[in-house]
């Protein structure tokens, strides 16, 4: 589903904002963030949960599983999460913008609401850009499609997309405090928007009256687009001591990896440098394909997702790659301060799959961790086991309410909760 099917303020998956955002957030906003991390293909719970441990309980005298091993220096923070559920969804390949959303999602199906990481984007200190996605798969689809709407959207029929093109990302977060091809092509590239923008509003009076309001939804959204780049470029000297370092990686990629690096590098630059608060992260693009060959790893794609991942040397890699990236986003945030600590004291990471426990599946156990606490409002190196009667929506309603905004069903009606959640409001089992 690509990024023109979004509706209005959407059409360039950007969120419209306010005119008073001109600058970064001050020190009189509470400092929370949050990132998303859903990986495709499933989430086996014999992957995350240590060997033994049937029962909730402290992490503290256990061993992590060998797929997030590289988590151990920090399992007293983490939040291992056994026994949700997401039938309702019908996940099969992929719940796509259900997996977010709480609501039955399907290839090409787009979503029928707003999906929890835009909605906290909201909720949160507002940014110069509120949300960002980032999308990693195999080095072609990047190249081919680079971007891409199956996760995230800002309500019903309003997809927004992931970036899975770092150069075009580099460009459109750090292309005005850039030197040389980078700053020229953005130069360029916002003559051409400018442009587009004008000829777009001045053209649209000539529709038919029913016509006009669908096009005036992509002209806010070249107005968004060109109010970003203004609104970034107005704080250029912030935004240069955090803007990554551009080597071969983008340009000369040797592999896919490559790119699901330095796409990891801007998403972090976009939390430290405070142009975003939420950061949604799609590894497999929320799809059933998927490629990690510098791993070593030859299989790709919809293969992957026939592979039992328990003990497989294949999965144990790529979660361990993922545990790893997870590690870089944790250092980074400790390694700036923020009010009585650093800013991961204020920052929750969510990692979960967007096909619940395995790619073939009914949605039936939907694994989940947490690291971080959210400036307190989550417990901390523990394990959760649930019952399995209470959906995805229920830990949803978890994040708003440490968010402050109280939810008794997230994405649910009276009907639908009645069927699928045996309570409501949040998981206090999750909460400090």
């Amino acid at each position: 589903m690509q990024t023109l099917a979004a509706g209005a303020g959407a059409a360039f998956g950007l969120p419209l904002l306010p005119e008073r955002l001109l600058a970064m957030p001050t020190s009189k906003d509470t400092p929370k963030r949050i990132v998303f991390f859903m990986q495709n293909q499933g989430f086996d719970p014999a992957t995350c949960i240590p060997e033994g441990m049937k029962r909730s309980g402290s992490l503290a005298k256990v061993k992590l599983p060998e797929p997030i091993s590289p988590l151990e220096p920090y399992k007293d923070r983490l939040h291992i999460i056994n026994g949700l559920h997401g039938i309702h969804t019908s996940p099969s390949h992929s719940a796509f913008f259900g997996a977010l959303g709480g609501y039955r999602g399907s290839d090409g199906v787009p979503p029928s609401a707003s999906t929890i990481d835009y909605e906290l984007s909201k909720i949160l200190p507002q940014t110069l850009l509120p949300h960002l996605c980032i999308g990693m798969d195999s080095i072609e689809n990047m190249r081919t499609k680079p971007t891409i709407a199956t996760l995230s959207a800002s309500g019903a029929g309003q997809p927004i997309f992931m970036h899975s093109n770092p150069n075009h990302l580099y460009q459109m977060l750090y292309g005005g405090i850039s030197t040389g091809d980078i700053r020229r092509q953005h130069e360029a590239r916002s003559n051409i928007f400018n442009q587009i923008e004008q000829l777009a509003a001045a053209k649209g009076n000539a529709l038919p009256t029913a016509d006009q309001q669908r096009y005036g939804q992509f002209v806010d959204g070249f107005k968004e687009v060109n109010g970003l780049r203004d609104r970034l470029d107005s704080v250029a000297g912030h935004l240069s001591k955090f803007a990554p370092k551009v080597d071969s990686r983008y340009t000369s990629p040797e592999h896919e990896t490559d790119w699901h690096d330095v796409l990891l590098d801007l998403g972090i630059s976009s939390l430290t440098s405070g142009i975003t608060n939420t950061l949604t992260i799609g590894s497999g693009r929320g799809e059933i394909f998927g490629a990690w060959k510098g791993l070593g790893i030859e299989q790709q794609g919809h293969n992957l997702g026939h592979m039992e991942q328990p003990g497989n040397p294949i999965w144990i890699k790529i979660r361990q790659y993922n545990s790893r990236m997870l590690v870089r986003i944790i250092e980074a945030l400790e390694s700036i301060p923020e009010g009585s600590g650093t800013m991961m004291d204020h920052t929750l990471i969510v990692y979960t799959s967007n096909n619940a426990d395995k790619q073939h599946t009914s949605g039936a156990n939907w694994p989940v961790m947490l690291l971080g606490n959210f400036d307190g409002a989550f417990k901390t190196g523990c394990f959760t086991q649930l019952d399995g009667k209470r959906p995805i929506n229920s830990l949803y309603a978890t994040l708003l309410e440490a968010a402050g905004v109280p939810c008794e069903h997230f994405n649910m009606n009276e009907k639908l909760a009645r069927k699928f959640d045996s309570g409501s409001g949040p998981l206090q089992e999750l909460l400090a």
